[in-house]
């Protein structure tokens, strides 16, 4: 279950991630969810305001500092890594 956190310093997140605004330079596309039910893998997120809940603590920052780029999606079909081999792949979820 991909639960985040967002983390309001650099320092205190698990990871680093930009919001980028064309699917096609994303690394991740995300699909929030409105329970921890439906959360799932690392595409389908349930945004959390208690970091003890959540499973990975984001700051989202500038594409130059960023581990991972997201781009958010409508569908949950479309939610999931773009970049099969990506070195955070299972760390959301």
């Amino acid at each position: 279950m991909a639960r985040i956190y967002q983390a309001p310093t650099m320092g205190e997140a698990h990871v680093r991630a930009a919001l980028v605004s064309a699917r096609g330079m994303a690394d991740l596309l995300v699909h929030r969810v409105g329970s921890w039910g439906q959360a799932h893998g690392d595409g389908l997120w349930y945004i959390t305001r208690d970091k003890q809940e959540a499973t990975a603590w984001v700051h989202f920052c500038s594409i130059g500092m960023a581990e991972v780029r997201i781009f958010f999606v409508d569908n949950y079909s479309e939610a999931g890594w773009r970049n099969a081999s990506h070195r955070l792949r299972g760390r959301f979820g």
